[in-house]
């Protein structure tokens, strides 16, 4: 298993993330900030595990991040 981490506070709503791993991430209507799906919320920091099949998709909205605020731990 694999963590995914967004560091949300520090997001600029770029939407990267939706447009490449739409099943895990979406864009808040509040906020304009993306939201990771089915995350756990500690201090501002997100937190969900990964799958296997969902890896790459996030890999690659990790590397989209123009303000590098998702993290992956393996």
């Amino acid at each position: 298993m694999f963590k995914l981490i967004h560091y949300r506070n520090r997001c600029i709503g770029c939407n990267a993330c939706v447009e490449i791993a739409y099943h895990r991430w979406r864009m808040s209507k509040k906020d304009g900030k993306a939201v990771l799906l089915g995350a756990i919320e500690k201090k501002g920091i997100y937190q969900v595990q990964l799958t296997e099949d969902e890896l790459p998709e996030n890999e690659q909205a990790l590397e989209a991040c123009p303000v590098k605020v998702i993290q992956i731990v393996r």
